[in-house]
């Protein structure tokens, strides 16, 4: 076992204040993570220092006042908050990696995001791409090294060394900057120049590090880049990964898979049983192997089940048939009796993963031999997150989740084209992965253009959403007014008529339109009061007289504004004049139909589709889940004959709304937080995982043949 410590160095922990202490970490991971921060603080600073020159050429650019005067904004307040990103930045770094191994360190969401957001991700995945493209392989070493460590698996997202990781840091540390979305682009490119400039260096000497502590130090040395690569503004960047690049990330696979090999090794034999156990059995190349994979993958069912097909008993057969026309006992290596084992079990996992919808855990049943021959091939499946097997795996997973039984008919899109890639593979791969690249990059292109139009929907779900709970809030404001001045008075019945049906409609335009401050609300409300007031006997009655003719005006103008009925408008005020000739006169409306006006009660769009329910005091748990739901998560729906699946697209906090959308977008579900707490607690609804497929389904093999060496 490594030690552990609680070392926190001098300049760390003057940076972090008064933050809590961090849990336990080895002392290792302390190393490599103090090292990173000096470097990283080093690079803002050049930021920084930078940073001032580049906003200044760009205002003396500007073609006018108004972008001149944001870029020397921007230089104002990156002098003023300096300091404060850079302790941000910084003080996030270190709890991230407090964090390290858990399910999701960085805290990532999901959610709406605006053209705005939109636009900076897009900045940020090119930032990340060029990172990934230049030093992908470094990181994938070191994030081997971080797993095997911390003895468990590490996902690249959830590496807190990470390009997209350390990207995140910075815009969260200058999230209340307040500065315009083109100086945000203009900063994130300052931040690839002096901070991702030299990433490699970063990655090299925390590689070094472990390595030279007996941390898989097997692993052949990433390539690093020339120092003129490294220059600010250097254009040089690679597609992908080059030969010498794969090369070394396959080795990284095979140090990984050699690292399993004391796990997997009690299930050796299992596979070809008959044959495995003759001791004098030859075992066959990993190219014969193949080649047997290739014949049996044309006669995968197009529904696989185990009694129909059984890849160990269908491999044993045509075993046997190859000894016997060879004279020769043959079985399966060690080493790839282990692979076979190792995916079988991934497999096997996602084939008993019920956060996917079964139609596609069916699908993806079906690509259990391209993938073994994938992984038989390219141990790098292991070590890449990158690794086009891999994603695309991943990315049907995710465009998929929202796949609902009984909806998944021949004209589903989706469908179709998973089905066709499926097929493709069946038919078209024998030993070539540059087939899983191609088809990875057709599906990313549809699933891409799919997102789109399901988060234009999603949007206008969310908008309808917002706007119903603002108009909500407006009416409840209303009514509450109307109720403070007409509630037990006794009035006319023309007058509480036209506030209850005209007046409120004033009322509501105003605090939708400019809000509850505004002085269009203030104004409507004051007209209100003084038509009330106006009814009483007047002591004064030339006060009144010349109080009328603006109050007739102001009461014109804003029933004219919410188009009410000309006819009525016309008879109330012919009854109103009447009223205040009587309050002239010093006398009540004792002619006029009088009521006590009781609660004002409008129309309230309509209600919600749970209504509130009392909160179990058992449901803690439950409670703490709505909480911390983000925009995105999927859940499934399980009272209904069928299972729905739907995702969270919209919190309404001012009425205590969560709005679920389907795959397409469109709304199917809401609740408040007390009933979805209670329908989670009741298993009528249930959270799906919807992280990434393949490194879920490792984690949880890797854990369970971890848990079978313990027992």
């Amino acid at each position: 076992m490594h030690k552990e410590g609680k070392v926190v160095p001098l300049a760390a922990a003057i940076d972090q204040g008064a933050r809590t202490p961090l849990p336990c970490l080895p002392v290792l991971l302390l190393q490599v993570r103090d090292k990173a921060a000096l470097q990283l603080r080093q690079g803002l600073q050049d930021l920084f220092d930078n940073a001032d020159d580049t906003l200044f050429e760009m205002a003396d650019r500007a073609p006018d006042r108004f972008d001149q005067n944001l870029y020397f904004e921007a230089m104002r307040d990156l002098r003023l908050k300096r300091k404060s990103i850079e302790r941000g930045f910084l003080d996030i770094f270190h709890d991230t990696f407090a964090r390290i191994g858990q399910r999701d360190p960085l805290g990532q969401s999901g959610g709406s995001r605006s053209n705005a957001q939109l636009e900076r991700t897009v900045a940020v995945d090119g930032m990340v791409a060029r990172v990934l493209s230049r030093d992908g392989v470094a990181l994938a070493q070191l994030g081997l090294r971080l797993q095997s460590l911390l003895e468990c698996t590490l996902a690249e997202q959830h590496n807190p060394l990470g390009p997209a990781a350390l990207c995140g840091y910075f815009l969260d540390a200058g999230r209340n900057l307040g500065v315009g979305l083109r100086v945000k682009l203009v900063l994130l490119k300052l931040f690839e120049r002096y901070v991702l400039r030299d990433i490699d260096v970063l990655y090299a000497e925390a590689n070094q590090l472990l390595a030279a502590a007996g941390v898989l130090a097997q692993l052949p040395p990433a390539p690093r880049r020339r120092a003129e690569d490294r220059r600010p503004g250097s254009r040089r960047m690679a597609a992908s990964l080059g030969p010498d690049d794969d090369s070394v990330a396959d080795s990284a696979g095979q140090a990984f898979i050699a690292s399993l090999q004391g796990l997997l090794a009690p299930a050796r034999g299992r596979v070809a049983p008959r044959l495995q156990s003759v001791a004098t059995a030859q075992p066959i190349s990993t190219g014969d192997l193949l080649r047997l994979l290739s014949h049996l993958q044309n006669y995968v069912p197009a529904a696989i089940d185990e009694d129909d097909f059984d890849l160990g008993q269908q491999l044993e057969q045509l075993l046997l048939r190859v000894s016997v026309r060879s004279g020769t006992r043959r079985r399966i290596g060690h080493a790839d009796e282990d692979m076979i084992n190792l995916v079988g079990l991934l497999f096997a996992y996602i084939e008993g993963d019920d956060n996917l919808p079964r139609s596609l855990r069916t699908l993806i049943a079906r690509l259990h031999i391209p993938m073994l021959k994938v992984a038989l091939l390219d141990k790098g499946l292991f070590s890449r997150a990158s690794h086009p097997a891999r994603r695309l795996l991943n990315e049907i997973a995710a465009a998929a989740i929202g796949w609902e039984a009984g909806t998944d008919s021949p004209c589903d899109s989706l469908q179709v084209r998973v089905e066709r890639i499926v097929q493709r593979l069946l038919n078209d791969f024998t030993e070539d992965p540059a087939l899983f690249a191609e088809l990875l990059e057709d599906f990313v292109a549809f699933s891409q253009d799919e997102r789109r139009r399901n988060e234009l929907l999603e949007q206008r779900t969310r908008d309808a959403e917002e706007g119903r709970a603002r108009t909500l809030l407006a009416r409840q404001q209303v009514q509450q007014v109307l109720n403070q001045r007409l509630r037990g008075r006794v009035l006319p019945q023309v007058v509480v008529q036209m506030l209850v049906q005209g007046w409120s409609q004033v009322l509501l335009l105003a605090w939708l339109r400019q809000g509850e401050a505004s002085a269009a609300w203030r104004q409507a409300v004051a007209t209100m009061d003084t038509l009330l007031g106006s009814l009483a006997p007047a002591a004064e009655p030339h006060a009144l007289l010349q109080q009328v003719p603006g109050l007739l005006k102001a009461l014109r103008d804003g029933l004219a504004s919410v188009a009410l009925d000309s006819q009525a408008t016309r008879e109330f005020f012919a009854q109103l004049e009447q009223l205040h000739l009587r309050a002239c006169g010093g006398a009540a409306a004792a002619s006029q139909e009088m009521l006590v006006a009781e609660d004002i009660v409008l129309a309230i769009a309509e209600e919600p589709a749970c209504a509130p329910l009392r909160q179990a005091d058992g449901q803690v748990a439950e409670r703490r889940l709505v909480r911390c739901l983000r925009i995105g998560a999927w859940v499934e729906v399980l009272d209904d004959d069928e299972p729905l699946r739907c995702k969270l697209v919209a919190r309404i906090d001012s009425s205590d709304r969560l709005v679920f959308a389907n795959r397409t977008g469109m709304k199917v579900r809401e609740w408040n937080s007390a009933s979805l707490a209670q329908a989670l607690g009741r298993g009528e609804v249930r959270l799906l995982d919807d992280g990434l497929l393949f490194e879920r389904a490792l984690q949880s093999v890797l854990d369970g043949l971890r848990l079978q060496r313990v027992h």
